[in-house]
């Protein structure tokens, strides 16, 4: 079989991850949650000491990072484990200014691209299919109302015992859409040859099958049910 990559993007809150780690492990294909390296790098900076907002201070901590995801979803960052870290407020609050940086943003896309080409992947993001792998053979683009979104986010939020009211999540997916879609430099934007689905009023199983006949038509890969 030829190497297959596939792109789920969208924005925040829109259920990527949760999805994209689904259609990963049916196919059999490696997950790529290219969301935990920019959280990563914002734990990074704000556990130096340091404002996410100042671009030039977040940027300088760039040769320094090491980021390594795990084959069972852990997150490292120069050694330390911060798979949980990384959920936290602060670090949601301040994660799209750090993404908004073109420096930051081209380190981590040079090391999402060496990912992407090792394995038959599902990569999941902002950018994956309109610039980290503009070739992908599957591009979804997967969004929802901010209500929906909020409301993921939100109990995702209480079921790990993150403390947050459903007003914050609801001003935060407000502020992330805002940055995203409105940086210079790569910002959010559903690639041409992407497929949208629009999943406000699917469930998460249904959002995975969706997702594999979209896959099967495209490339001929089953899932392994």
């Amino acid at each position: 079989m030829k190497h297959v990559a596939i792109a789920i993007d969208g924005p925040a809150a829109a259920g990527k991850s949760t999805v994209a780690k689904i259609v990963a492990k049916r196919l059999g294909f490696v997950y790529i949650d290219t969301g935990a390296m920019y959280r990563a790098f914002t734990w990074y900076v704000l556990h130096r000491g340091l404002d996410p907002k100042n671009e030039e201070a977040s940027c300088s901590l760039i040769p320094e990072v090491r980021i390594s995801l795990k084959e069972d979803g852990s997150v490292f960052v120069c050694g330390h484990d911060v798979t949980r870290a990384i959920r936290e407020p602060l670090v949601s609050s301040n994660v799209s200014y750090i993404a908004s940086y073109k420096g930051i943003r081209l380190a981590l896309i040079d090391l999402q691209r060496e990912l992407g080409e090792k394995d038959n992947c599902v990569m999941d993001g902002r950018d994956i299919g309109s610039y980290v792998l503009p070739h992908a053979e599957v591009k979804i683009f997967q969004i929802a109302s901010v209500e929906t979104r909020a409301k993921r986010r939100f109990l995702e939020n209480q079921e790990k015992g993150i403390p947050t009211t459903y007003e914050e999540v609801v001003a935060d997916v407000k502020n992330r859409d805002y940055i995203d879609s409105h940086r210079d430099f790569d910002p959010l934007m559903q690639a041409e040859d992407a497929i949208p689905l629009d999943t406000s009023d699917m469930t998460i199983e249904e959002v995975v099958d969706a997702i594999l006949r979209i896959v099967e038509e495209k490339t001929g890969v089953k899932a392994c049910r």
